[in-house]
């Protein structure tokens, strides 16, 4: 076997280990892969009863009715598309109507979302990237009046 032969099998070599390798990362991390949705993308898409995803939005004015004990239900709105949720545990001490809520859970049968993991906002200013981004698609985003993150939401 030649140098130049000897290089190319040790090249091949890595490059079979390294792909196996990164095949065994993507397969250990795939429980633990949560895709970020908003209420019109989870409209679009077909996606499965009780696969794991993370619900973005506003929280729909109105819409939070709290029952007996911890369990909570409000709907989170793109401005397009609305999603009821059902949440049973303790809210952030942010959350609110109106304002910007990232959910972590799963879509059921009936088409709600529950959600086992609720995040607000930490501020007036901010609004998680991911939202933001989604309101924007939906043009119910405005530019410049507020803070870092990007502007302030307007409801059509």
């Amino acid at each position: 076997m030649t140098r130049k032969q000897r290089r190319g099998v040790l090249i091949g070599t890595c490059l079979v280990v390294l792909g196996v390798a990164v095949g065994l990362v993507l397969y250990a991390m795939r429980d633990s892969i949560v895709f970020f949705y908003s209420p019109s993308d989870i409209a679009k898409m077909e996606i499965a009863p009780g696969q794991r995803i993370r619900l973005g939005g506003l929280v729909e004015t109105g819409s939070v009715k709290r029952d007996q004990g911890t369990t909570v239900h409000f709907s989170v709105t793109d401005g397009a598309k609305v999603m009821p949720v059902t949440y049973t545990g303790v809210l952030p001490d942010l959350f609110r109507e109106g304002q910007g809520v990232v959910t972590e859970g799963a879509v059921q049968p009936d088409g709600t979302f529950k959600a086992d993991n609720v995040l607000a906002k930490h501020d007036e200013n901010y609004m998680p990237p991911e939202v933001a981004a989604k309101l924007k698609e939906q043009g119910v985003w405005r530019e410049g009046d507020a803070g870092t993150a990007g502007g302030k939401v307007t409801t059509q």
